[in-house]
């Protein structure tokens, strides 16, 4: 009896005519506003490539376009491949975005179709559609993926020549000219007109009535040579356009109105628009930065407190760098780029929280120095700051405060110039926007599938499992998280099938997120990711935000999922296998089923089997082989995808666990001599790589899998949790020395001239998470330094007097010791 079939392979299977590799022979129907759809003779679903069951025109109407990706300020001409008008001369383009945004398109003389890109408030997939018959019907369909501002390539924007410049235009020694240059290439016109575009965000925040806007302000120039470079020397604006603080500049072709919106253009990064404020500015900058800065204050003040539900930071940079499902690098301060932290000097490294807070859309940021603490508002204006609006933005985004980079503009970065860059207030910036002391993190736990494959449950237990088949690794009902992953036999190096398997790829689905599949790319050593089981692309992009899920890939060897819940995975190739680490925050505490175990600091039921039966810690490999085999994934659940004729015959239509396949099991195998000494030699005592290579007679697999072992140990050392005392405030009157607050710091305590101690002079932060003593008061009066200072310069001086009474004394009676010998 076979098993039940997923709905959507049901119609797969029943839309197949056979393996062939052809398109499917009824021709009659169509893929005209079905792109996705399995049902009827032939298919538009996306893995309809692979089993060469498409639809004719599948290609017509189910869209691939280049390039496939631009700003969400809009402006991108991308090309529809594939696909080509007979008679392009009269037909125009319309271009549907959202269902509800219309951009104007062309149809060049080749006859490709060509749409712009529309300015967006969201960041993601954004599902378009093509109308060829002038907006009367729009059968063609898409996706466009629109990217953060700060993501987009500098080819495809205009760059301001030294944009601090821009920035600080006005303040003290900043006048005179500014300019900025583009690529001649990415605008192909005559003539360009340059135009100002201001954002600003109106009514009550955090009402219905609050929304985001950027408006057409208005021209710098107009119809000049396309010479890609302008120079300018910036006026106030006149009134009506100061109410604008931040903005951008955009590109156009002259042919253009002034404001067209959704036409082909260039834009600059979004900045602070101190180049264009009034004279009142020039006149005393640092006034009217004062002026703003309280004015943002008294706001603040009518705010919510958004502090309350930001994430707790990391309280090390190898925890930050580690705990990848609920931090990610911020790009204004990565180590891995050098290091360039302007807003945090003295930091080598910031991250960001992934996900913005529920109910405000807020975003913490932890940033450390090189030694690896983390940096703190209380001490320096380097420290870390949270975030009003996280600079990512937010779900559903469109409405403030979770505009990508746009709501974090106005609330946190405009405010800093106000407060900190062109007045010297920062204390009071500071004060609202206060680091996190990291003494209520928790580092998430930890579990990992590697080589052949060896599992490493969140409770620590190792065990092997090399079935044939697809698996569960990990069921969490607490947000309904499901982690899938199909083994596959090995290869050895003379193309016999190894009695051992490896996991191939892994699939992941959270509530109602998009589904990820991550597995190996035929005939690579690469990855595929696929969603919702298409094919993605990243020549482009190489972080894609997506429904429940953000996504980040890193060359082609490894991916990181970061899951609204904070749970993350990463896949990557080690050896001929895919390595998965999963992580997940304390509040899966007893959520957890699947071949990752049950967490819950309970090493001993990590072998329960569905029906919640538990094999005891001792079990025999055989015993565990049946505990692997009772968590094979039902087809109706399966997340995994069936594309190809090979893996419908094998996995779709087989049994999810080959019961016929048999392999090997701890201490059925054998090496002979040099083969063990090589073996002893590589893996040391890491029994995974010794079974690997006696598995597979693959040193080289080995190696991966000790590698990926290794990989899997330091990471639990980055995620040791870590004691904190909390910030330790300086006396009034003193001063302090050390910024650590970890088990085992010590700071050092002293007072102003005029002032004495009274209390500790040192506390060091103990096990329990107490100071040993608190902050002592500097009281009116001498210091003791001071008062040691006289004493001991009043002996020294004692001293001086006694010792040059001596030596006058010798030379009275001895005058050779001054003078030359007699």
């Amino acid at each position: 009896m076979k098993p039940a079939l997923l709905p959507w392979a049901l119609l797969l299977l029943a839309t197949a005519p056979g393996p062939g590799p052809g398109p499917a022979a009824d021709a009659q129907d169509s893929c005209s506003m079905r792109c996705g759809a399995l049902d009827g003779p032939c298919s538009c679903h996306p893995t309809c490539s692979g089993l060469g069951t498409c639809c004719l025109d599948f290609r017509d109407f189910c869209l691939e376009i280049l390039p496939y990706s631009g700003s969400m300020m809009g402006g991108k001409d991308f090309v529809v491949q594939h696909f080509k008008m007979s008679s392009p001369t009269d037909t125009s383009a319309i271009c549907r975005f959202k269902e509800s945004i219309q951009t104007l398109g062309h149809v060049d003389s080749s006859g490709q179709v060509h749409c712009v890109s529309p300015l967006l408030y969201e960041s993601g997939r954004v599902p378009f559609t093509v109308s060829l018959d002038n907006g009367h019907s729009f059968p063609r369909a898409g996706t466009w993926l629109a990217v953060h501002p700060n993501k987009v390539s500098m080819m495809e924007k205009s760059e301001l020549v030294n944009e601090t410049r821009w920035q600080y235009y006005g303040t003290a020694n900043t006048s005179g000219n500014l300019s900025l240059t583009w690529h001649v290439d990415a605008l192909p016109t005559q003539t360009v007109t340059i135009e100002l575009w201001g954002y600003e965000e109106t009514g009550m925040p955090y009402s219905q009535e609050w929304t985001a806007k950027w408006s057409y302000l208005y021209p710098l120039a107009t119809h000049i040579p396309n010479s890609g470079s302008f120079t300018f020397t910036p006026k106030p604006a006149p009134p009506s356009y100061q109410r604008w603080r931040v903005g951008a500049l955009r590109i156009i072709d002259s042919k253009n109105y002034a404001g067209q919106k959704d036409v082909q253009a260039l834009w600059t990064n979004d900045h602070a628009l101190a180049w264009h404020l009034s004279d009142d500015f020039r006149e005393d900058p640092v006034a009217w930065a004062r002026t703003q800065c309280q004015a943002w204050e008294e706001l603040e003040d009518q705010l919510p407190n958004f502090l309350e539900e930001l994430p707790d930071c990391p309280c090390t940079l190898t925890q930050a760098r580690a705990d990848s499902g609920r931090f990610f690098t911020d790009y204004g301060c990565d180590m891995e780029q050098g290091s360039v932290c302007t807003y945090h000097p003295g930091a080598v490294h910031c991250v960001r929280s992934v996900q913005a807070s529920p109910r405000y859309g807020s975003g913490q940021q932890c940033c450390y120095t090189a030694d690896g603490t983390q940096l703190l508002t209380a001490d320096s204006s380097s420290g870390s700051t949270p975030d009003r609006g996280h600079d990512w933005g937010a779900p559903p985004f469109r409405t403030p405060p979770r505009v990508p980079g746009m709501s974090h503009w106005l609330y946190d970065v405009l405010s800093f110039y106000y407060c900190c860059l062109w007045a010297p207030d920062c204390a009071r910036y500071m004060q609202r926007r206060p680091s996190n002391d990291c003494r209520n993190y928790r580092p998430p736990r930890l579990a990992s599938a590697f080589g052949d494959p060896h599992f490493v449950t969140f409770d620590g237990t190792n065990f092997t499992f090399n079935g044939r088949g697809e698996y569960v690794l990990l069921e969490a009902v607490l947000t309904d998280l499901r982690v899938q992953a199909r083994a596959q036999p090995g290869r050895m190096s003379n193309g016999t099938q190894t009695r051992g398997t490896g996991l191939t790829a892994v699939a992941v689905q959270e509530g109602n997120s998009d589904v990820v599949e991550v597995r190996l790319a035929n005939g690579t050593r690469g990855l595929e990711v696929l969603l919702n089981q298409e094919v993605l692309s990243f020549a482009e992009q190489s972080w894609m935000d997506l429904k429940g899920m953000f996504l980040s890939v890193a060359a082609r060897d490894s991916v990181s999922i970061m899951l609204a819940s904070g749970a993350g995975l990463e896949v990557s190739v080690q050896g001929p296998f895919l390595s998965v680490s999963v992580l997940l925050p304390e509040k899966f505490l007893t959520h957890t089923h699947g071949l990752l175990g049950t967490l819950n600091n309970d090493p001993t039921d990590d072998f329960t089997l569905r029906s919640g039966r538990v094999l005891p810690l001792g079990s025999s490999p055989r015993e565990l082989f049946l505990f692997g085999a009772d968590w094979a994934v039902h087809n109706a659940s399966s997340l995994l995808t069936y594309d190809s004729w090979f893996l419908v015959h094998n996995f779709l239509y087989q049994p999810k666990h080959d019961p016929t396949f048999e392999p090997l099991f701890a201490g059925e195998t054998t090496l002979n001599l040099s083969q063990a000494q090589e073996a002893a030699k590589l893996c040391g005592d890491d029994h995974f790589c010794n079974f690997d290579v006696a598995a597979t007679g693959s040193l080289s697999t080995g190696n991966a899998t000790r590698v990926a072992h290794q990989l899997h140990q330091r990471r639990m050392r980055s995620l040791q949790p870590v004691v904190s005392c909390g910030w330790l405030a300086p006396p009034p009157n003193g001063q302090k020395e050390g910024n650590r607050y970890l088990a085992g710091s010590t700071i050092y305590f002293h007072c102003d001239n005029g002032y004495s101690l009274a209390g500790a002079e040192t506390s060091t932060c103990q096990a329990d998470g107490t100071w040993s003593s608190p902050t002592p008061e500097c009281q009116p009066g001498r210091s003791y330094a001071v008062l040691l200072g006289i004493i001991f310069g009043g002996l020294a001086v004692v001293a001086a007097v006694a010792l040059v009474y001596v030596l006058l004394r010798r030379r009275k009676g001895n005058t050779h010791i001054w003078g030359t010998q007699p």
